[in-house]
């Protein structure tokens, strides 16, 4: 009996009579497993499959074995799964599960779903890319083609509210969990030595030592756990079993790792977050937890995912915490304080939030939707991503200009692949490529195959996967599995398999990242610059430093400048005849610095990269204007010829924008430059050096992004300078800190009790008095008070000090002055 089971008559009553719901079940309670069975014998199922959705191919196999051997079966007979590389359904399937990719290939060639009578969204909190996609489709399907079909939302640390918006007011079923308790013990480790496993390796000693039963470990990566793995080879006895568990693992090894320990043995399971839902690992009650978590993460502006290795949120501590407690009490060590525990994050970002989005707007597209807000999303993803894809993917043929799908773009998204690699299959088929392009993108579909201490040539790793060499320490495992996947994207028409050349394997390349290309700057250097306009290096002793133009397939995305860590070399006549679509011919005005002047070119340019240039004689006025225009964006608008005045007037505008948002222009540092445009560039006329900026009246072309009305309200509002007392203008300091700023004598300002202010009475201006020797002597936004409260006690202090200057008693009705002392004594 599971706990699940208590809340079982209430689910398929639920279902009965509504066609969504949301189901709430912590770790062990049985959801994954119990839920689709129970189903079976629903009458709204109508000899139809339930589907359900596992978040990992690990999972969706794991779970399908436990169902068929609840039956006395075995998978793919009533219970199926579906996965990328394995397939076990038949006739008789009446339960798939699948990973959440399938699905989506699923509802794309059948809208309706026929097939099915529900569709089931299991550890739904793990929030993956698929995940989103899947439930906006087939909660679409479900409202506009199939009110019949059954959607069920499940999860274990479910925030019903962000998901409750989106599918509106649907019932709300918690189920009570079964978790024996368990014990936290905090071994907090110092941030600068979590990357090293020593600490990991002896806290594995010591709950070894100290605990009975099986461990889980929980580490950042592949990476970490052959680290960890290698350390206690040789440290543990033959009656401990260490084995690894990660995504990219074959399926008997994955297998062997949930499988119980044989009697007698412990086992201990080195797994990524793989392990944190949807397996109860037999054994384990011991788990020991890295905190970390490693997570891709896209920069839209370089067009480049990065892994970043993070803390992971308190959702994640507690799902991983709770594999200790599936059988019995447990223990989990964490390697960090119970400070730090009050302070992470409640949940991991949506990956939504911070993946690359091309294959996203790629099967919306083929969807019919070219905007994100015409789907229902949980979190919307972030327009700088879906731009950024939509360009990406108009730029690879797989849109057009309006954002429709292409032909190109359906063939590409056929194949499954990112569409970057399905490009390049594409083309690389039309070229006779075929077998290669296949090939690399097998390669770049998963880890590197040699790790980035073996140089960035990818030709290389093609010559591990042609046999042609063997380096050591060879995972074969993963060499089996990338060979496998070629196979599957090899053309259909029977090709031989060749090892391509090493500007073959560019060639083929630049089809993918076409944005990546890399000329090199200088001879034998390892810089390069992209045609994205980035900056990218090899390592001083990589073997591609001798080529000039090579294409980056990987990189660590860093803003500056990254590391390519994949590439391959490229001939520039290659990428002329290949990409002659991208090449442009455009002229252009730009500064030279040892000339000291604007320089116009005609340009042929591949993106960023400068192909050909020829200088041109007689340029337009207008490119002139411009290319003076860029030199004042590259050295930066500080070093226009500002005058106080000038300075002065941004700060004035600047307070009115402050005030009203709505009606005043943003005429910051960096507004200014962005609109250079606009107030500028019409005043460059007739300028070519840098020297005529000289002659420029910064004041008028200031004024040219203001109307005329607002012109002349300007000194009504903001004006430059107030009246005083004695008579004199004084000026206004809007620049100052708390601006605008009016520093005048104190004996000045005698009887001015109002405190003066702009803006039609809305900003006080901000009063420095100052001694005889203008020294300040106080700063006050309410005269009134200073005179009141705050001037006896300057008095009595400066009158000695300055005994030929006023100081009377009663400053109200002292007459105000610059000078000395008049005849009249106080």
């Amino acid at each position: 009996m599971l706990p699940i089971d208590a809340i079982l008559p209430e689910l398929k009553h639920t279902l009965e009579h509504t066609n969504t719901a949301l189901l709430q079940a912590p770790p062990g309670a049985g959801k994954t497993t119990r839920v689709p069975l129970a189903l079976l014998d629903a009458p709204w199922r109508a000899g139809k499959k339930i589907l359900m959705l596992e978040p990992r191919r690990l999972a969706a196999r794991s779970a399908a074995r436990f169902m068929a051997q609840q039956l006395g079966e075995q998978a793919g007979q009533t219970i199926g799964y579906r996965t990328k590389l394995d397939t076990r359904t038949s006739s008789s399937t009446q339960i798939e599960v699948v990973t959440e990719g399938i699905l989506t290939r699923l509802i794309q060639s059948d809208p309706m779903l026929e097939g099915y009578a529900a569709v089931l969204f299991d550890e739904f909190h793990e929030r993956s890319l698929h995940a989103d996609l899947g439930l906006a489709l087939v909660r679409e399907s479900q409202q506009a083609l199939r009110d019949d079909l059954r959607l069920l939302v499940m999860s274990a640390t479910l925030d019903t509210a962000p998901i409750a918006r989106v599918l509106g007011n649907v019932p709300v079923i918690s189920s009570e969990g079964r978790a024996y308790p368990v014990e936290v013990i905090y071994r907090p480790v110092a941030l600068r030595q979590r990357q090293h496993t020593d600490a990991v390796v002896a806290v594995i000693h010591e709950a070894l030592a100290e605990q009975s039963g099986s461990l889980l470990v929980f580490l950042p990566g592949a990476a970490e756990i052959r680290r960890v793995e290698q350390q206690l080879r040789g440290q543990v006895g033959s009656q401990v079993l260490v084995a690894p568990l990660y995504g990219n693992l074959k399926a008997t090894e994955q297998d062997q790792a949930i499988a119980p320990a044989a009697k007698g043995t412990r086992k201990v399971v080195l797994a990524t977050a793989i392990a944190e839902t949807s397996l109860t690992i037999e054994g384990v009650r011991v788990v020991i937890d890295s905190g970390q978590q490693r997570r891709a993460v896209f920069d839209p502006n370089s067009g480049m995912t990065r892994l970043v290795t993070t803390r992971v949120s308190k959702a994640s501590a507690e799902q991983r915490k709770g594999r200790a407690g599936r059988i019995e009490p447990g223990v989990c060590y964490r390697l960090w304080s119970a400070e730090e525990q009050a302070v992470l994050p409640d949940f991991t970002p949506a990956e939504i939030l911070e993946a690359d989005l091309a294959t996203l707007v790629l099967e919306l597209a083929q969807w019919g939707e070219r905007q994100p807000d015409q789907v229902s999303w949980i979190d919307p993803p972030p327009p700088a991503h879906w731009q950024q894809a939509a360009e990406l993917l108009q730029l690879l043929g797989m849109l057009n200009n309006e954002g429709a799908i292409t032909e190109h773009g359906k063939a590409a998204r056929r194949l499954g692949i990112h569409p970057r690699l399905a490009n390049m299959v594409l083309r690389g088929r039309a070229l006779g490529l075929g077998s290669a392009a296949a090939e690399i993108a097998a390669l770049l579909d998963e880890r590197d195959l040699l790790g980035p201490r073996s140089g960035a040539d990818l030709h290389e790793r093609l010559r591990v996967l042609h046999g042609e060499y063997q380096p050591p320490r060879l995972d074969h495992t993963r060499l089996r599995h990338i060979r496998h996947v070629a196979q599957r994207l090899m053309p259909k028409e029977s090709v031989k398999r060749t090892l391509p050349s090493a500007t073959d394997t560019g060639r083929l390349l630049a089809h993918a990242y076409p944005d990546r290309i890399a000329q090199q700057r200088a001879s034998q250097s390892n810089h390069y610059q992209l045609s994205n306009g980035r900056g990218a290096s090899l390592r001083n002793d990589d073997s591609l430093i001798r080529y000039e133009w090579l294409v980056a397939a990987d990189l660590d995305g860093k803003a500056r400048e990254a590391t390519i860590y994949l590439a391959a070399p490229v001939e520039l006549a290659t990428l002329e005849e290949d990409l002659a679509h991208l090449i442009n011919t455009s002229e252009e005005a730009q500064w030279d610095d040892k000339r000291g002047t604007v320089v116009a070119r005609r340009v042929r340019k591949l993106g960023e990269l400068v192909l050909e240039e020829t200088e041109l004689a007689k340029p337009a006025p207008e490119l002139i204007q411009q290319g003076l225009l860029n030199a004042v964006r590259a050295a930066g608008i500080e070093n226009l010829p500002w005058t106080e005045e000038a300075t002065q007037w941004c700060a004035r505008v600047q307070r009115l924008a402050h005030l009203h948002p709505d009606a005043w222009p943003d005429v910051s540092a960096k507004a200014l430059l962005t609109q250079l445009e606009e107030w500028l560039l019409p005043f460059l006329a007739g300028m070519q050096r840098w020297a005529d900026l000289k002659k420029l009246n910064l004041i008028n072309a200031l004024n040219s992004l203001l109307s005329y009305p607002q012109q002349q309200q300007l000194e009504h509002l903001a004006p430059t300078a107030l009246t005083i007392p004695t008579g004199q203008k004084v000026r206004l300091d809007y620049t100052a800190e708390n601006g605008p700023v009016l520093a005048a004598k104190l004996q000045a300002l005698f009887g001015w009790t109002e405190t003066p202010t702009i803006a039609d009475g809305r900003i006080p201006v901000l009063i420095h008095l100052l001694s005889p020797a203008q020294r300040p002597l106080a700063v006050t936004a309410d005269l009134a008070n200073f005179w009141r409260n705050v001037y006896p006690e300057v008095r009595k202090d400066m009158r000695g000090r300055y005994p030929k200057h006023p100081w009377p008693e009663d400053p109200f009705t002292a007459p105000a002055q610059q000078g000395v002392k008049r005849r009249v004594e106080y």
